[in-house]
């Protein structure tokens, strides 16, 4: 079964030097954590700040590419994670048929967020993964940690 997501915001992680990508459920409690790389939450800030940038970013690409192809980038789902690795796929819509496309989840929500397209998740991750993840991380976080955070 799909959930439903939205991109609740993003935190820095000083100890592995990377991003989390938070998103939260849209008719619940539940949240998904996702570690992100810099370039990849650099783009996803500026999709939610609205920023335009004087020439396309590769994600603007993507959405630029696929308007000029008439196709709709409909919503993107999180399907699986093996090994500590997130997949995803990217949902195209020509009006008659769907393709999905394999992607990061990172890319694909920064796609999601230019096009507007609805974030879903396999409820099977949530379950899997969910907030104990989050949690832990928080709790381990030292005081100085804090100095390090954008």
């Amino acid at each position: 079964m799909l959930i439903q997501m939205r991109v609740e915001g993003m935190l820095f992680d000083p100890r592995s030097n990377m991003y989390i990508l938070l998103l939260k459920e849209i008719d619940g409690n539940g949240t998904l954590p996702i570690w992100i790389g810099k370039p990849e939450a650099d783009s996803i800030a500026l999709a939610l700040g609205k920023v335009e940038t004087p020439r396309p970013l590769t994600h603007d690409l993507i959405r630029n590419i696929a308007e000029s192809l008439k196709v709709t980038i409909t919503k993107i789902v999180v399907t699986e994670i093996l090994e500590n690795t997130y997949y995803a796929l990217v949902c195209l819509s020509d009006g008659e048929k769907e393709i999905f496309v394999d992607s990061r989840p990172s890319d694909a929500v920064a796609v999601a967020l230019r096009v507007s397209a609805s974030i879903f998740v396999e409820d099977t991750i949530l379950e899997q993964k969910s907030t104990d993840q989050l949690e832990e991380w928080l709790k381990n976080l030292k005081p100085e940690d804090f100095g390090n955070i954008m």
